[in-house]
């Protein structure tokens, strides 16, 4: 993954519009450190949990995007909630190596609060992620696997186990960039998968085997999953009719993303008054994913929710004395790294705004007009009747 523009793709103007403002580790961990995003994203989550209706060997989760695995990990905790003696079978779609290290380690009290556990991460592309194999014979015949049993019985074996996976990461994790979008795409196909030793007997019917048949998901996890700026055609294309299509019978699928109808988008708009990076409601995105799968899928559900159901909100950390009449620079930046991070502002486009202190003066003004600064996300659910 790019985590920052290399001298060269500054000098090249084609190098530069294809640089991926997500791409960048700065921005990312600044702002999930400094904002309650993860947090209110997995308590939007388990509002979905209760629904669900697993149906043996397991229940099966697709997340299509796992990031740093917060989200994924407080989801997991959720599970176990309501479901404590149920085997889980657990994919991450995830191509960052960074992310998948920090995902990785989070998971060893996952596997010693729920031994029954078989975690799955790969760095396929959405069209393939679901199926867990590529759609080309010649990247299946490629693809790295790794089975990784886990001995012990404690976190901490667990935890050291886990870490010792890093040359793995390494060699499977491997990306080059597209020549078209700058997106970054595998090097080769791979998947990662972890159970404990101890119950590979009760799990030898989920650990998933190369023949085996296509996975079909209980639920499926698409937070922030596209470029907001995409039509929706292509949102679908790519992202939501591959998702849809791996759903079980009752499965569900939430969707979530940001609406710019918040106090980040003033401040976009303070240094960019015509910006609108968000071209696609939850309402668009139903009616092509519902156009879309109108021939080959008519059990689909397509539910946009109410307002009160659909809309959340989260917000920058920060202390009240730090939101008086002298905002300190510490929470102006974070301010600001929020506010452009979540519109998806390219690097190339910051430079000569960073030239002056206007965007300071800007997001001075926002965070002191409404005593900080918050953004909004609204969801929606994809369902598959019964079967």
């Amino acid at each position: 993954m790019a985590e920052k523009e290399t001298p060269a793709a500054a000098a090249d103007p084609k190098s530069t519009e294809a640089f991926r403002f997500f791409d960048n580790r700065e921005k990312y961990l600044m702002f999930v450190t400094t904002c309650s995003e993860k947090w209110e994203v997995a308590r939007r989550v388990n509002r979905e949990l209760p629904m669900l209706r697993p149906k043996p060997p397991a229940l099966k989760l697709f997340d299509a995007g796992m990031g740093d695995g917060t989200v994924l990990t407080r989801v997991l905790r959720g599970l176990h909630r309501y479901f404590p003696t149920v085997p889980f079978f657990i994919v991450g779609k995830e191509i960052s190596l960074e992310d998948v290290r920090l995902s990785l380690e989070k998971l060893s009290d996952r596997f010693h609060e729920h031994p029954q556990t078989v975690f799955v991460v790969t760095n396929l592309y959405y069209s393939e992620a679901p199926n867990l194999r590529p759609n080309k014979p010649e990247a299946q015949a490629a693809m790295n696997r790794w089975e990784i049993e886990l001995d012990g019985t404690t976190a901490h074996e667990f935890d050291e186990q886990i870490r010792a996976l890093q040359p793995i990461l390494a060699q499977g994790w491997q990306t080059k960039s597209s020549e078209k979008t700058g997106n970054p795409l595998y090097a080769t196909p791979s998947m990662l998968v972890i159970y404990r030793k101890d119950q590979k007997f009760a799990l030898d019917g989920i650990v998933p085997r190369p023949d085996d048949p296509k996975p079909e998901y209980d639920m499926v996890l698409a937070s922030q999953p596209y470029r907001a700026r995409l039509p929706a055609e292509i949102k679908v294309r790519n992202v939501l009719k591959p998702l849809a299509t791996a759903l079980a019978p009752e499965g569900r699928m939430l969707v979530i993303h940001s609406t710019g109808n918040d106090p980040g988008m003033e401040i976009i708009h303070g240094i960019w008054p015509d910006e609108n990076p968000f071209a696609t409601t939850r309402r668009d995105l139903i009616a092509a994913l519902r156009k879309s799968m109108a021939d080959s899928d008519t059990n689909l559900n397509y539910d946009a929710l109410s307002d009160e159901d659909s809309l959340f909100r989260y917000d920058l950390h920060a202390m009240p004395n730090e939101l008086g009449e002298n905002i300190g620079t510490s929470t102006t930046l974070a301010a600001w790294n929020a506010a452009i991070y979540v519109a998806q502002i390219e690097d190339h486009r910051l430079v000569d705004v960073l030239g002056s202190r206007d965007y300071l003066d800007i997001t001075q003004d926002v965070l002191g007009r409404h005593g900080g600064l918050w953004f909004e996300d609204e969801s929606f659910v994809i369902s598959r009747a019964g079967g």
